[in-house]
């Protein structure tokens, strides 16, 4: 059996009439940069949210980088970031001239370890990216409490957790401002690249649409310099069509999550978890094995696709290695490197096909690696 690692297309298909209609509506209406669409989208997402604001914006990455610039982050400045998430994560903070400081992830959830934030904290530090990895929140309370100490600014990236929730409230809803990346894969996914900029803040909206649109807050009038990054009208219609759907998409992603504990329990493959108070989305569901890359190919040889994120750490990636990192500064980012592995997750997944990667990886567990052709 073909297992795709997510299938957009039978998504796409389940909301074809509408898609099509919405697309053509702005091809015929010519709505293609920022305008009406992306406008009504920014409407719709910040009341999903139950928050004040939402920018649009180009991409997830831009929405990290504006975010930053918006709530006064610059250059010199420290920003902790963890050592387990997408690089544009520290990218973004090196982009506007600040220094990512890293920070070992908790062993079971892999999000940041909130008790080793402090012990980060310098002078220079100016604010927390807290990342809600995989579709799990971190522990966003307590790293609330802790920056709030410290006078530091908050921006959480909600790349991987659209509609994710820490005791009932939606991330994205704690901090100075927050981020999302409209990526097609992501549990709410655009037809192309797009991100938004969410916060309560007025003073952080006008800025962020102001640095999103070449520093001008009305035509012609720019007070400040700023950059070309806006949501664009297909993508802003797109997600109007899709966003009514987030919420049964993630149902079926945690119904699909919850087969794979049943079938995979008891087999010494470690699994997610879901602590209380935490609604995890499960943008990703991503499991701990030995001799990671050796079951990946038995996965392959089934006919089913997997990922891995991410392969290496930040720490210990180029851009940052020079710095002369050890294992024994993040044991545990580095400790995770060759061990996890993203298995197939989407709402149209089906039982049988869960069965399938789950028998055909108990098998690949199971089999030593010297055993694979």
């Amino acid at each position: 059996m073909r297992v795709p690692f997510v299938d957009l297309q039978a998504q796409y298909q389940s909301l074809k009439s509408d898609l099509d209609a919405a697309v053509s509506r702005v091809l015929s209406e010519t709505a293609f940069i920022a305008g009406k669409y992306s406008a009504a989208f920014e409407e719709q997402f910040a009341d999903y949210l139950g928050a004040e604001h939402c920018v649009g914006v180009a991409n997830g990455t831009d929405a990290i980088e504006i975010a930053l610039l918006s709530v006064g982050i610059g250059p010199g400045d420290e920003v902790l970031v963890p050592a387990n998430t997408f690089f544009a994560t520290a990218e973004a903070v090196a982009n506007i001239g600040a220094v990512p400081v890293f920070v070992d992830i908790d062993p079971t959830t892999y999000d940041i370890d909130p008790h080793l934030i402090e012990a980060a904290i310098t002078p220079l530090t100016k604010a927390i990216i807290p990342v809600h990895l995989y579709g799990l929140p971190a522990e966003i309370e307590r790293i609330v409490s802790i920056a709030r100490k410290h006078g530091l600014k908050i921006v959480e990236d909600c790349a991987q957790a659209h509609g994710a929730t820490y005791q009932g409230q939606m991330v994205g809803t704690f901090g100075d401002a927050a981020t999302f990346s409209f990526y097609p894969s992501k549990n709410l996914g655009a037809f192309g690249d797009g991100g938004a900029i969410v916060t309560n803040s007025d003073e952080v909206r006008s800025l962020a649409r102001a640095i999103s649109n070449h520093g001008q807050l009305t035509k012609n009038r720019h007070s400040m310099i700023g950059r070309n990054s806006r949501l664009d009208g297909i993508q802003g219609a797109v997600l109007s069509v899709k966003l009514p759907h987030l919420d049964s998409w993630i149902d079926a992603r945690r119904s699909r999550a919850e087969l794979y504990n049943k079938l995979l329990g008891g087999t010494g493959i470690v699994l997610p978890i879901e602590p209380d108070a935490r609604r995890h989305t499960y943008h990703l569901y991503v499991v701990r094995v030995p001799e990671r890359d050796a079951a990946q190919a038995r996965l392959k040889e089934a006919g089913i696709d997997t990922g891995i994120h991410y392969p290496t750490a930040l720490p210990y990636l180029e851009p940052f290695a020079r710095r002369g990192y050890t294992p024994n500064d993040f044991p545990v980012a580095h400790a995770q490197m060759g061990r996890l592995l993203s298995l197939p997750m989407y709402a149209e997944l089906t039982d049988e096909m869960v069965e399938h990667v789950c028998t055909a990886l108990t098998a690949a567990v199971a089999t030593p690696a010297g055993a694979i052709a």
